[in-house]
């Protein structure tokens, strides 16, 4: 029988209190973590978002308390005044923050029982991950999954702290918009008032914060959700989190100014991690170059090496096929790494075979008694002085394996050699733990050719600037135009991006054209933005961090699963509410929508 909280008010949590207040009375409500009964006395650890305390029943003290408190089991929710007093010489846990003193009950109300739970609130028990997004609240009793959401909510105030003190306004915009569809695949909300027609919700506000520039606001922050319906991963979900902001009058160098300070305030106040400004500037040529990522690791070394022109004249065809066909051959040498087997290596190749490279050539380089040995899947095509220059380039030495890709597509073996370096690396333990590096990359392409499309479409996105001194090469040279847009990179993950935005109508005009808009779908899709730009918009900038993988970074979690209170699942769907779910064909006919059974049931 649950009893009730009427004349007790608690009067701290559990771990609000110490030795200094041994004598004093106090009430305290929580779960119970887990009891011990030892006859005269029940000990039990009593839990809430602070931390644990022992209570203590005595029977010689209160023989009723005593009889009540037996009945009690894990997760029950408790409240009991008692008096604190000072553990006995070896009962003292250091382990626990209140190990040293405990409170002795003198009344106690089981104000909720529990039944045995399907997973235990427990740091050390393992459960699936199906089985605790089931029951996420009682995962979420967890102290490290409340440390998690703690976290999150202390850089969400940094932020609005932080940008409020710089001049932001923080303004809400509309989460039932208009669909802009030139990107991810939005989400559709059908109209009841307005039948056939839909609103979307955002992918992000990028056109409501470029307006709110035009509005004159100069200055604009928010910590907003966004949404798309893509394919999930590990830090990706359909609904996240976005710290957006905008400002006018700024260049490239001044946005991201302003952010570094925010970086440097976060880890300093939450983590004790002083990050050294300025941070480090890469464009994306080189980085592409160096790391074979727009977003590089650069915790560790392992950069590419183009070795095209050493091996274009081999007898190797793969190779020269490669480079004859316009892309290139290029390695890794992961040190160490002469000792994986065969059975890793091939593993390796399935690896980067599903970044399109078609095969991983190899060479190990292997100490033989104090005499090097090659090992290799293909230097039998080489000569010796081919090979030894290979060697060269690439600062072999005994106990190395170098790792290979061609492919006539440059993107292929950058893509494929970037994932091979997250991945030796990984393999071959070259990632400290507790480091952050930083990264700028900057100078992206605007435009990337989309072969199915037959078209370019943005990098980014199609208000983003290009660089002033490429503006002669739109009409010659498109996909050579860099745009000013920066991305900002922790650890190998992208933390966040943005750009300077166009603000001259004829330049966006041209964008569109290259994007192959004609004037009149522009206008469809964009219009409301086109035309505020007629009336004098300021040039302007921003960028948005994703708030989850910032917090993902910062408490060294795998996934963005384990910062979010209510996640959803890869096929994006929650397994505690079981949404997204059918609705009565009242709900339906409302809507004027009918839906195909036989694509239901598929």
């Amino acid at each position: 029988m649950s009893e009730s909280l009427a004349g007790l008010k608690r009067t701290c949590k559990c771990t609000e209190i110490n030795e200094t207040n041994i004598g004093q009375e106090v009430t305290l409500m929580g779960w119970v973590q887990k009891r011990r009964n030892l006859g005269g006395l029940i000990f039990v650890d009593l839990r809430d978002r602070s931390g644990i305390i022992q209570i203590v029943f005595n029977i010689e003290s209160d023989s009723q308390i005593f009889e009540k408190a037996s009945a009690i089991r894990n997760e029950y929710v408790l409240a009991v005044k008692g008096t604190i007093a000072q553990r006995g010489e070896g009962a003292i846990n250091d382990k626990m923050i209140t190990g040293k003193i405990e409170v002795l009950v003198s009344e106690l109300r089981i104000l909720s029982s529990s039944e045995p739970t399907p997973i235990q609130v427990d740091e050390n028990f393992s459960a699936k991950d199906e089985i605790k997004l089931k029951y996420r609240y009682l995962d979420l009793r967890k102290a490290s999954m409340q440390r998690n959401l703690i976290l999150r909510h202390e850089t969400a105030r940094i932020a609005r702290e932080y940008f409020f003190k710089e001049g932001f306004l923080e303004i809400e915009t509309p989460m039932l918009t208009k669909s802009t569809p030139e990107g991810a695949r939005d989400y559709l909300v059908p109209s009841r008032v307005q039948p056939g027609k839909f609103y979307a919700l955002p992918q992000s506000p990028q056109l409501f914060k470029q307006i709110l520039m035009v509005s004159g606001m100069d200055r604009y922050i928010q910590i907003v959700k966004c949404f798309r319906d893509e394919d999930l991963r590990a830090d990706r979900q359909p609904e996240f989190t976005q710290i957006d902001l905008e400002m006018s009058f700024v260049n490239a160098e001044d946005v991201q100014e302003v952010n570094e300070g925010f970086v440097k305030r976060v880890f300093k106040e939450l983590l004790n991690v002083d990050v050294q400004l300025p941070l480090e500037k890469m464009p994306y040529a080189e980085a592409m170059e160096r790391y074979g990522s727009d977003k590089p690791d650069t915790r560790f070394e392992m950069e590419l090496c183009n070795i095209s022109s050493l091996v274009e004249a081999s007898g190797f065809k793969v190779f020269t096929d490669a480079i004859a066909g316009g892309g290139s051959v290029r390695l890794v040498n992961a040190k160490g790494g002469a000792s994986f087997s065969r059975k890793e290596i091939d593993a390796l190749t399935d690896h980067v075979k599903t970044y399109g490279a078609k095969g991983l050539a190899w060479i190990q380089i292997i100490d033989n008694n104090g005499e090097t040995e090659l090992k290799s899947s293909f230097t039998k095509f080489l000569t010796e002085d081919e090979i030894s220059s290979i060697l060269k380039a690439a600062g072999a030495d005994k106990g190395d394996l170098l790792c290979f890709v061609a492919d006539p597509s440059e993107q292929v073996v950058f893509d494929a050699l970037g994932a091979l370096r997250l991945k030796l690396a990984e393999k071959l333990n070259l990632i400290q733990e507790g480091v952050f590096k930083f990264l700028w990359v900057t100078d992206f392409p605007l435009l990337e050719w989309d072969e199915e499309g037959g078209r370019y479409c943005a990098k980014h996105h199609p208000f983003t600037a290009p660089m002033d001194e490429d503006l002669e090469l739109i009409e010659t040279d498109p996909g050579k135009v860099r745009a000013k847009a920066y991305d900002l990179i922790l650890n190998g993950c992208e933390l966040g991006g943005g750009s300077i935005r166009i603000h001259s109508q004829e330049l966006q005009a041209k964008m569109f054209e290259l994007l192959g808009f004609s004037t009149e779908q522009a206008w469809e899709r964009f219009g409301f933005l086109l035309e505020a730009f007629k009336y004098g918009t300021p040039p302007h900038g921003g960028m948005a961090y994703g708030l989850d993988r910032l917090v993902m970074l910062m408490t060294g979690s795998d996934s963005i699963r384990d910062v979010i209170a209510f996640p959803k699942v890869q096929n994006a769907s929650c397994l505690m509410t079981n949404a997204p779910d059918f609705v009565d064909d009242k709900q339906l006919g409302e809507l004027g929508i009918c839906v195909d059974k036989k694509d239901t049931d598929k």
